[in-house]
């Protein structure tokens, strides 16, 4: 029997898929956790959880009361 993930890790892929193909750019903002919750049909906390392991890896950049935002990878290339 597979190894199911957990369900953050599953948003982070989905994530991650999105970013790639563009649905979110680098700059761009991510909908609000409260919105990914409902998308995502679980806990504002599993959400966050997703969110701050991609923060944690460089892949987005949190702003406090502002939101989340893609990270732009061609500013730290240069």
């Amino acid at each position: 029997m597979p190894y199911a993930q957990p369900l953050w890790r599953q948003i982070r892929e989905d994530l991650r898929a999105k970013i790639r193909v563009g649905i979110y750019p680098p700059g761009s903002k991510l909908p609000s956790t409260r919105l990914l919750a409902e998308e995502y049909d679980t806990s504002h906390m599993t959400v966050r959880r997703a969110l701050d392991s991609m923060i944690e890896l460089g892949e987005l950049v949190g702003r406090m009361g502002i939101g989340v935002f893609v990270a732009d990878t061609s500013e730290q290339d240069s």
